[in-house]
Order: structure tokens, then C-alpha cells, then sequence
């Protein structure tokens, strides 16, 4: 659990479910809340507090990061990385404190895990932020990643499809939403994501090594889901797909032309599958620095948004739906529903 000195605390309720979005009008309750998700690429920090059946939010914070740049070489956290790290964790114990925060959550994901400085890093950001990181494990991201988003998720018999790619690795997640909670009837964890298929398969020069890098990114991904597509039922009259993830809401961004990014209209789009398809191969067939001009991508995510393309493409390969739910929603939104305990979805 996440503390910073001075901050009021307790131990949270166990996980249940609460509404998709923020609840309107009366019901307000005074305490508040916090999830922070520090991952391999982003920090996010979003603080709320109750109302109705569900939550408004109060404040947050988004910073790129990429605590893991360089991790895939040489297993560790870099210093640069690890003090670019710290410097946002140390915005958000400030907005932590100036909340009255009443109970928080902060977890950390794919980069802590794998990194062997982990722990050391843990601990440096508890002595100079006061922030408490739990290294979840990606069955546990997974599950908070559902909890987050599921109700965004198209009305169906079938089971659905929700994936959250991340900096670090890639979830899949299959689950039954016949019941009131949706259960998951299985889920994968890819050691591939933004970052670290980046720096694995990514680069190419010129037309034909952009093609060659992009081939390389999507058999990678494509072997590490093997297992797991093995074991997904066929046969579906309407498969159903929800994604989570900045790749995601990026390229729903691109499909929708936007001059900036408007999370009002994302949040919850439905995307046809075709026209993602299309946006992942044109971004893949394009230089850095024309990817870098288009205003949803920027300089920021120029060098990683392909990799995310392709493993969207590889997602889309073994999930065949016509239509692809856009989340910005997910782990920061499912610890806060687990921490509020609301029993309604």
C-alpha cells in the first residue's frame, strides 16, 4: 500500500467492484482516495473520491517516465531512469498530502519485477517520497486492469477479450460477463511490451528495414501468445475485444484525427478492427520523425507507438472481432474501486 508522511492511512476493504464511470448529482462522501500505477513507461496517479455508486475524480498525474529504458540489455534500472522516476513519484507524494488522502494504493509493474534493483529501487522511493510501491504480480495487474475497465466492455453472450499493453508486458485477459462480476476464465502475461519490444526488435532504416523490424516485433509477440492462443475458444458468434493501454487511446486518437488528445471522446470509443489495422500499418511504414509530427503521437511516443501497433495487430490476429472498445480506464481505476468497495458494477 502507498503512504506519504503526514497523510492519513488505513487498510483498505477487499477488491469489489464499482460503477464504470463517475457518478453525478447527490451522494458525494468527503474521503479520499488514490491509486498510483508506476509502470515500465508511465507514472499515473489519480486521486477521487465517492459519489453515488461511483467515484469523482479530484486530481491526477501522468508523466512518461520509461522507468525501464535500457532494462531488456542489462536487467537493471538505469540511474536516469530511476531519478526521472523519482522526480514525478515526488509531484505525486505532494498531491498526496495536499489531498488529505485517506487510504492509497500504489503498485508497481513489469520493470520493478524484472529488474534485480528492484527491491533497492522500492526502498530509495519509500525513503525519499514516503510512497510505499507494491510489486504486484501480472496475474494480480491483470486482474485490477478488468476491474478498471470492464464496464465499457459491448453487451454480449460470448466470452470477451480485455488487453492491456503496457511498457513492459502485454495482458490478456479472457472473461465470462454473464455474472455480475465478470469472471475470468483464463489470462496471459507477455514479456512484450512498448519498451522492452522497443529496444529487443525495434529500429530498421529506411522503407525495407522498418518492414523488417516490424516483421521481427510481430513474430516475437506472436511466439510469446502461442500458448495462450491455443487455448482460446473458437467458433464465436461475436468475439468481443476491449483494449487498455496508451496504444490504444493513442491510435483511436489517429483514427479520429484529433489535434489534441480529448480523453471525453476515447474513452469508451468503438474503433472497427479494419481501420485499426490500417493505422498500425501506416504508422509502421513511417519514419520517426514523421511519426513525431502527428499531434496525437508527438516526440514522446514517436519511437514506441510501433511496437504497440504491433502487438495490437498480433492481438487482433488470435481474437478476430469486428470492433475493438477503447479504455482510458484500467489498473489506477480498479484499485480505486477495490479500496472504496462499492458493490454495485
Amino acid at each position: 500500500m502507498g503512504q506519504t508522511p503526514g497523510m492519513p492511512y488505513r487498510q483498505g476493504p477487499p477488491a469489489r467492484p464499482a460503477t464504470g464511470r463517475p457518478a453525478r448529482g447527490r451522494g458525494a462522501d468527503a474521503r479520499h482516495f488514490a491509486a498510483l500505477d508506476l509502470g515500465t513507461n508511465n507514472c499515473r496517479l489519480l486521486i477521487a473520491r465517492p459519489h453515488g455508486p461511483g467515484f469523482a475524480v479530484i486530481d491526477a498525474f501522468s508523466r512518461i517516465v520509461r522507468l525501464g529504458e535500457g532494462l531488456a540489455a542489462n536487467g537493471r534500472l538505469s540511474d536516469a531512469a530511476i531519478e526521472r522516476t523519482i522526480a514525478a513519484l515526488r509531484v505525486c507524494a505532494d498531491k498526496l498530502r495536499r489531498r488529505n488522502v485517506t487510504l492509497a494504493r500504489s503498485v508497481a509493474t513489469e520493470a520493478c519485477r524484472q529488474a534485480v534493483n528492484g527491491p533497492a529501487f522500492i526502498a530509495r522511493v519509500l525513503a525519499e517520497t514516503g510512497i510505499h510501491l507494491d510489486i504486484i504480480s501480472a496475474e494480480e495487474e491483470a486482474r485490477l486492469a478488468v476491474l478498471g475497465c470492464h464496464a465499457l466492455i459491448e453487451p454480449g453472450e460470448d466470452p470477451a477479450l480485455v488487453f492491456d499493453i503496457g511498457g513492459g508486458s502485454t495482458e490478456l485477459v479472457l472473461i465470462d460477463t454473464s455474472t455480475l462480476v465478470p469472471t475470468v476464465l483464463d489470462w496471459h502475461s507477455a514479456p512484450w511490451g512498448v519498451v522492452s519490444l522497443t529496444e529487443s526488435a525495434g529500429g530498421g532504416v529506411g522503407a525495407d528495414g522498418r518492414a523488417a523490424a516490424y516483421a521481427r516485433m510481430r513474430s516475437l509477440v506472436a511466439d510469446s501468445f502461442a500458448g495462450f492462443a491455443a487455448r482460446l475458444p473458437r467458433g464465436l458468434r461475436r468475439p468481443r475485444l476491449l483494449g487498455t493501454s496508451g496504444t490504444v487511446t493513442t491510435l483511436a486518437s489517429v483514427h479520429l484525427g484529433l489535434s489534441h488528445y480529448d480523453r471525453s471522446v476515447v474513452d469508451g470509443l468503438i474503433v472497427p478492427a479494419p481501420a485499426m489495422r490500417k493505422i498500425s500499418s501506416d504508422l509502421s511504414q513511417m519514419a520517426i520523425e514523421d511519426r513525431a509530427k502527428l499531434p496525437c503521437i508527438g516526440q514522446e511516443r514517436a519511437d514506441l507507438v510501433v511496437a504497440g501497433c504491433a502487438i495490437l495487430e498480433t492481438i487482433m490476429d488470435l481474437w478476430p472481432a469486428e470492433r475493438i472498445g477503447i479504455a482510458d480506464r484500467g489498473i489506477r481505476e480498479g484499485i480505486l474501486r477495490s479500496l472504496m468497495g462499492s458493490p454495485r458494477s
